[in-house]
């Protein structure tokens, strides 16, 4: 499955009695809210309890990409054309791969 054909996929689970504005909200406090979630397992998998936390983390990820494509089909555009953009802009920031140099003292 491609990024575009996900975000197509997605959006039959959208609340479609929603503006533009709606989606964008849902989407963005939503995208918020799963990161919370997937921060939340992590904690409590290396401070409170070690079990596994693997598939756990896959359904929050999952609900984060969700709300990434709500976010993103309200604006429409495609997730692939976010993630051209994402990989370019890193070109340029890191243009031979990861510098903590680089990262610590970048142009915002």
């Amino acid at each position: 499955m491609t990024l575009n054909e996900y975000q197509q996929l997605a959006q039959r689970t959208s609340n479609r009695a929603l503006e533009r504005k709606g989606h964008i909200l849902n989407g963005v406090l939503g995208l918020s809210g799963e990161a919370g979630e997937c921060a939340d397992l992590v904690k409590k998998h290396y401070f409170q309890d070690a079990r596994p936390i693997e598939n756990a983390l896959i359904d929050e990820l999952g609900d984060v990409l969700w709300y990434v494509a709500e976010t993103a089909s309200a604006m429409d555009v495609t997730l692939e054309s976010i993630a051209i953009h994402n990989v370019e802009k890193l070109k340029k920031r890191y243009p031979v791969g990861f510098d903590a140099e680089r990262s610590l003292h970048r142009k915002v």
